[in-house]
């Protein structure tokens, strides 16, 4: 293992999408929602694990999940859960990791990954990923890895590759980018990915400390500012106070928007390891088994009959689920919310829209 090889981890969101199963007090990174036995964090820390030691493993997250993580990853260091007063989107998230590592060692190439991703081809992804840092280490590039689009998904941003201008990576190929497009269309989605220069974007980063470092400040010098004032702070009692008054002043913005978009060091690197960001119930079924009548049933105890290309979940172990008569419907179950409604992804929205803004904070 390479010791100057990092894993910063965001795990700060909070998974509205599989609501009522994802909540704030316990968001989708927390839950094993797809049966694996390990819940979508555990499955992310013990990946990393195997390409780099676990003490170059950071997690980035709420501060009121720190409890939930030193559960579920007893082998982090304390030191590595850093640990978000308040939301501001991922720029912040990976200021903060690369100016505490910096302390540390400045050395450091590092791989940014969210920690709810689905990766089905866990060695061929870190295959990717060891290639990636390995070029990183002695390229001032930011990198992000490239998904081969399989259909035209509007759920998904798209990357466009410069085919004019491939760079070499150890036999594989990479490209700088073109443009950043985020979630196009159903029109606009195919010809993307029909046109062939077009990849879905992974939000997995891969780049050394000190070339995100020279964009961060570059490109957004205020949030960089901010973070520069911790040296000799961070690894020390004060640095809990010193991250909360950061980010009460620390503007809310995306890595993507804020540093990938802008800058002129960006490469893509195509990939393809069976991955999905598995955002929604609706793609679970894309990605997970199903009985011979289409079904996905998960949970406790239940009884369906002429039910067909359903999904159903019941959080509840104490409570029979029985169900007849369902053709493309989603039935959640949990102890307090009981959610029925067509599969379709715009139904659940419309359901989450229509509530009544008190009910739904209520059941957060």
């Amino acid at each position: 293992m390479n010791k100057n090889n990092y894993c910063i981890i965001m795990a700060g969101g909070i998974g509205s999408r599989f609501w009522p199963v994802s909540r704030n007090s316990k968001p989708k990174q927390f839950l094993d929602i797809l049966g694996f036995g390990k819940t979508f964090l555990q499955q992310t820390f013990e990946r990393f694990s195997r390409i780099m030691p676990v003490e170059n493993i950071l997690i980035v997250t709420s501060s009121q999940y720190k409890e939930l993580v030193m559960e579920q990853i007893p082998d982090i260091l304390p030191e590595n859960i850093l640990l978000e007063p308040y939301r501001r989107n991922t720029a912040p998230c990976v200021a903060y990791a690369t100016y505490k590592l910096l302390e540390k060692n400045s050395n450091a190439s590092v791989v940014v990954a969210p920690s709810d991703h689905l990766i089905l081809n866990e060695d061929v992804f870190l295959d990717t990923i060891n290639t990636a840092l390995a070029y990183a280490d002695n390229h001032n590039v930011l990198m992000t890895l490239g998904i081969n689009p399989t259909r035209p998904e509007t759920a998904y941003g798209y990357i466009q590759a410069n085919k004019g201008t491939p760079v070499s990576i150890k036999g594989n190929v990479a490209y700088t980018v073109k443009t950043f497009t985020e979630k196009p269309s159903q029109d606009l989605a195919k010809v993307f990915v029909e046109s062939g220069e077009f990849l879905w974007n992974s939000g997995i980063f891969i780049w050394n400390l000190l070339a995100i470092k020279a964009e961060l400040e570059q490109l957004q010098p205020d949030i960089s500012g901010l973070f520069q004032k911790g040296k000799g702070i961070y690894y020390t009692p004060d640095e809990e106070e010193f991250i909360k008054g950061v980010y009460e002043e620390c503007t809310s913005i995306s890595v993507d928007y804020g540093i990938m978009e802008k800058t002129g060091k960006a490469l893509v690197y195509p990939a393809s390891f069976g991955w999905s960001d598995l955002g929604t119930w609706e793609s679970m079924y894309s990605h997970v088994d199903t009985d011979e009548n289409g079904n996905i049933i998960r949970g406790g105890d239940t009884l369906v009959d002429k039910v067909n290309n359903s999904i159903i979940v019941s959080a509840e172990k104490n409570k029979l689920v029985v169900a007849n008569g369902l053709d493309n419907f989603m039935v959640i179950n949990t102890d307090d919310v009981l959610l029925i409604c067509p599969r379709e992804e715009s139904a659940f929205k419309s359901i989450l829209t229509d509530l009544p803004l008190n009910e739904f904070v209520k059941y957060q």
